[in-house]
């Protein structure tokens, strides 16, 4: 099931490569008739590898052959990076969302290596330790925020 799983991903992907406005409009039923597979193994991939920490937005609607719409974000467009921040961590996160969120940036090189270690060494459990338990989240998400948002305007030139 995981090479279905990553060949429908790859498809995804290239698919999403060649398109101008960074977004695809798929039909689940079409797509799971072309990789021979049920309509639950693309729901499966679409929710566990285009997730809106790993810069997508998947929009689905129902009737209709099921209609999906995925978007990448591309960081370069200060909205989409707002979009990403507010949908992604929101007001509280944990340190493997936080971490996925970093290296997702990093595997697109939108942070460097050293960018994304020092972000988590400042975001980690260790970090925060003097902090009380169920402030560490909400602390962490604010500090990535901050962070983000420097490092992408500094990178943009603002």
């Amino acid at each position: 099931m995981a090479k279905k799983s990553e060949e429908i991903e790859e498809f995804l992907k290239e698919m999403l490569k060649q398109t101008e406005n960074n977004m695809i409009e798929i039909q689940r039923n079409i797509l799971a008739q072309q990789f021979n597979c049920a309509p639950s193994q693309i729901s499966y991939v679409l929710t566990t590898r285009f997730k809106d920490n790993k810069g997508y937005i998947v929009e689905s609607r129902r009737g209709g052959g099921g209609s999906i719409k995925i978007y990448e974000l591309k960081m370069r467009d200060d909205q989409q990076v707002d979009e990403l921040i507010s949908r992604s961590i929101g007001e509280s996160i944990t340190k493997f969302k936080a971490y996925d969120i970093l290296d997702h940036l990093h595997s697109k090189k939108i942070l460097t290596e050293r960018e994304s270690q020092i972000i988590k060494r400042s975001i980690s459990d260790r970090a925060l330790s003097l902090v009380p338990s169920e402030n560490k989240n909400p602390l962490r998400a604010k500090i990535l925020k901050e962070s983000l948002l420097a490092v992408v305007k500094y990178n943009n030139g603002s």
